[in-house]
């Protein structure tokens, strides 16, 4: 089954660009697209794609509404609820990846933590934009290494703004390092290397210690461990 993707930004050649781009790709199917948060979450809401690429700023409401209106919904189908079930009835998990021309830390930071996997400058080249998006849409998370490096920076300075969680208290020991070497923006392979475990049993202890921590992915582990004190 190819990769379904929905385009957001307000910029039509953007737009345009962007969908010739993707749509090259022979695993890659793109939806459709708007022009603005509003658009996008009533398209989201009847196609229910895989991956949303999500412009940060736009008229009428922008990328960081939209995309926690979308995840918002998902959460809802995910519970059972039925909350945000699209139209054609499909209940994949739909993912957003933000793009942006501005590495602004606040944006970053705060697309984060409604849950967006990935956020990537636009003036990547479009085979990291390819590759992005292939990223996200296996259940991972993607941050340019510019960005990574600033929200490090901006959380670390917030250090009297951050508390200690009691769901940490529930981690074991093991899952509790690898959720600091995560934020140190380590992968996986580099967390199996240093704790000399598989690259599997990694990733068993980010599943667990997700599931714990109420976490969507490895972008928001970093968030949370910056905020309540892990780093």
């Amino acid at each position: 089954m190819p990769i379904t993707l929905v385009i957001v930004d307000d910029q039509a050649m953007v737009r345009q660009g962007f969908s010739a781009l993707l749509a090259a790709q022979p695993d890659f199917s793109v939806l459709g697209d708007a022009a603005d948060g509003v658009e996008a979450v009533e398209l989201c809401a009847r196609v229910s794609p895989d991956v949303v690429l999500m412009d940060v700023r736009m008229p009428r409401r922008d990328g960081l509404w939209a995309a926690q209106r979308i995840l918002a919904s998902q959460a809802g189908v995910e519970s059972g609820t039925g909350a945000g079930v699209p139209a054609n009835g499909a209940a994949g998990k739909t993912r957003v990846l933000m793009l942006t021309t501005f590495d602004i830390d606040d944006y970053v930071y705060e697309a984060l933590r409604i849950g967006a996997s990935g956020f990537l400058l636009k003036d990547a080249p479009a085979d990291e934009l390819v590759r992005a998006v292939r990223v996200v849409a296996a259940g991972d998370a993607l941050l340019a290494p510019s960005i990574t490096r600033r929200l490090i920076a901006e959380v670390t300075s917030r250090r009297e703004r951050r508390t200690r969680s009691p769901e940490l208290a529930s981690l074991t020991p093991r899952e509790r390092e690898v959720l600091e070497l995560v934020a140190e923006g380590k992968s996986n392979a580099e967390i199996a290397g240093e704790l000399f475990v598989t690259e599997q049993t990694v990733k068993t202890h980010v599943s667990g210690l997700l599931g714990k921590l109420g976490l969507r992915d490895r972008a928001q582990a970093v968030v949370y461990a910056y905020e309540h004190g892990v780093k």
